[in-house]
């Protein structure tokens, strides 16, 4: 398909890029390897696979400890990785099931990790210690063309606003991209599938479970989001358990969309714009709201800010406010904006509905509370005056709220 070649060819990284992350790389992963003992640095993650896109330079590094040696003491890698690298780069560090670290290097950004090497994930005594194990199967798969395939997944996905397995996302991680897409052999095969799936689709890519009720076999937990995609190199484990059904939805119905009209716009991910969101309201009401996270790491920053969209969200709901579309994005790395379209304004009064009127007592306890009521349809209602009309004079006054003030150090309505 002509479109999709059109494509490839603005996410595929140039030349310069490959040569430019591998210099990057190897700087640092000789300097692990010429000083460290008992493990060995190596590069992970899409630069290893050759699935990362164009314009992209986080690159991750694993530095696996020797099984036989740190197996017992599997928790001080961190430490041990950590006195190493402080005294050769500036680092930050990343807390996680197992702190892994952070260098900055120009337009760079490197995330070495400690892990055990091990052979299965049996071994594993960490979650982190499995990641080489999925860039070893998917490279085993991967020619030049699969590798292009992939990229397009991923461009589709981060375009669709659901690239990435964060819990401020929920979207698809890069792993199950790739898995997805070399499971159908191509970014349009993909596209096809999934348009037609269902809530709560199966895909087991090594046919662990052949023959057997992946529901039956697998943790409970692990099979409450809308896509089970078994690991390849762990049975036991979801791929997309952080999946949620929104971002499921949105998967589908671009799929949908993109196999009833192919379009390269479909891997374009449009900027953050009041201007088209005006023309998305289309007479509606648009709120448009700046929000400063507290300086953390970004997936907390991306908790947080999505906990207090969320929550702005419910509260326009809650007051009766019909929000017709929302979201939010980045829009600078520690700046994010939220939108919301709902009706104008709202009427000045609203009517509560009481008991049946058939019910004497419980009507006058409601004529207790409300004083007149009005009976309708053989019900009894109240008349009750609005505290808001006007969608942004409610959103100003939940900024007040110490649950948007604990996550945030800033946020304004700008428009």
């Amino acid at each position: 398909m002509k479109i999709l070649e059109e494509v490839v060819r603005g996410i595929r990284p140039s030349k310069d890029e490959e040569k430019a992350v591998a210099e990057a790389a190897n700087g640092i992963i000789k300097a692990i390897n010429s000083g460290i003992k008992g493990a060995d640095a190596i590069l992970g993650g899409s630069a290893t696979k050759g699935t990362w896109l164009s314009g992209t330079f986080d690159i991750d590094i694993f530095v696996r400890f020797d099984y036989k040696k740190f197996a017992d003491s599997n928790d001080k890698l961190s430490g041990i990785l950590k006195n190493f690298l402080k005294k050769r780069f500036r680092i930050s560090t990343i807390h996680g099931s197992r702190d892994y670290f952070q260098i900055k290097k120009g337009r760079f950004v490197f995330e070495i990790v400690p892990v055990l090497k091990i052979r299965s994930a049996s071994q594993a005594k960490n979650i982190m210690d499995i990641s080489p194990l999925h860039a070893v199967w998917v490279k085993k798969r991967m020619s030049r063309k699969m590798c292009d395939e992939v990229r397009l997944t991923k461009a589709f996905c981060r375009a669709q606003g659901v690239y990435g397995a964060e819990s401020y996302v929920k979207g698809f991680s890069g792993y199950a991209c790739e898995i997805l897409t070399i499971h159908y052999g191509s970014f349009i095969k993909l596209a096809r599938a999934a348009s037609k799936w269902n809530v709560q689709h199966v895909i087991d890519p090594e046919g662990y479970f052949k023959r057997k009720d992946v529901f039956m076999e697998l943790n409970r937990s692990k099979l409450q989001s809308p896509l089970i995609l078994v690991d390849p190199v762990q049975k036991e484990r979801n791929i997309t358990a952080a999946l949620s059904k929104e971002k499921f939805d949105v998967f589908v119905n671009a799929a949908k969309q993109f196999i009833k009209r192919p379009s390269a716009s479909f891997f374009r991910k449009e900027a953050f714009s009041v201007e088209r969101l005006m023309k998305k309201a289309a007479g509606n009401r648009l709120v448009v709201v700046e929000a400063f996270p507290k300086k953390a790491k970004e997936d907390v920053m991306g908790a947080s800010l999505l906990k207090a969209f969320e929550f702005i969200s419910r509260a326009l709901r809650k007051n009766d406010f019909d929000v017709k579309a929302a979201g939010w994005d980045w829009v600078k790395r520690k700046q994010a904006c939220f939108w919301f379209i709902t009706e104008k304004v709202l009427p000045e009064k609203k009517l509560i509905a009481g008991p049946p009127l058939w019910n004497e007592r419980h009507v006058k306890r409601f004529r207790g509370k409300y004083k007149r009521i009005i009976k309708k349809k053989g019900r009894a209602y109240a008349e009750i005056k609005r505290r808001y009309r006007e969608p942004e004079k409610l959103v100003k006054n939940l900024f007040k709220d110490s649950y948007i003030r604990e996550r945030t150090r800033g946020i304004r309505i700008c428009r």
